[in-house]
């Protein structure tokens, strides 16, 4: 198929400007790094509120949060590479010259898998270096970083999305804010059952709230909202792959 040399073409191309780049690549790793000692460590304390009731610990209860918040950045910060490449004007050569445009998408999808998981895997082994507990089986510790993935290639296509929209890097607060702040009006620092107001009213019905309350369930091994989660989250797939497409089609029209 024509689509796959075009997709490792640019799949290859954008992991080694990654990672030959310091720039770049440090701060999608320092972030979530940054955020997980930010948290668990200064408000670990939070674990003795009144309700707390997550028993792996409050270290665990944040690693899952920004395990998830790492996912999403990680298609977010792939879609800064997207428009720099517009800039730079090597996108529109590879528009015209790719047989198949639609790999140009996958390509990018695959360097934001790859970029996410090398992340992952650090964050992850500070975590258990750090004294998290994992009570969930290998089952549940699978899903629970499938269930991230699928939110990485949400993250990326929305971004995706906006970039071949925009086609600059100045469009990098409108990819970055709307994930921001749906990520912050998800249950963070405390269970959703401890969530009052209006917070508690925007939390329910964020959908990032079940992927998130899934997850630290799959941790803990209590298996809570899983299958509405990941129908969440391809739904979201789905949505932002039809904005990803419409993206590359008026990116193919600009020329």
């Amino acid at each position: 198929m024509r689509i796959w040399p075009v997709a490792s073409g640019v799949a290859w191309r954008t992991l080694k400007i990654v990672f030959t780049n310091p720039s770049l690549f440090f701060p999608s790793l320092i972030f979530p790094l940054f955020f997980f000692t930010a948290f668990a460590g200064g408000l670990s304390q939070v674990e003795r509120v009144p309700g707390f009731e997550f028993e792996p610990g409050y270290t665990a209860f944040q690693f899952c949060f920004v395990l998830i918040q790492s996912a999403a950045f990680g298609g977010v910060f792939t879609g800064f590479g997207i428009a720099r490449d517009f800039e730079s004007g090597f996108a529109r050569r590879l528009l015209l010259a790719a047989p198949n445009r639609t790999g140009i998408v996958l390509g990018y999808l695959i360097a934001a898998l790859v970029r996410w998981a090398v992340t992952a895997a650090v964050l992850t082994l500070v975590a258990v270096v750090a004294g998290m507990n994992v009570f969930g089986g290998p089952v549940d510790v699978f899903g629970m970083f499938a269930l991230a993935l699928l939110i990485n290639v949400a993250g990326l296509l929305w971004a995706c999305g906006v970039a071949m929209r925009f086609r600059t890097i100045q469009a990098g607060p409108v990819m970055q804010m709307p994930v921001f702040l749906t990520l912050f009006f998800a249950p963070v620092y405390v269970p959703l059952g401890l969530l009052e107001g209006w917070i508690e009213v925007v939390a329910r019905a964020n959908p990032l709230t079940y992927v998130l309350e899934a997850v630290r369930s799959m941790l803990a091994g209590e298996e809570i909202h899983v299958v509405l989660a990941f129908g969440l989250a391809l739904g979201l797939i789905l949505c932002f792959a039809v904005w990803a497409l419409g993206g590359l089609r008026r990116a193919e029209a600009a020329g």
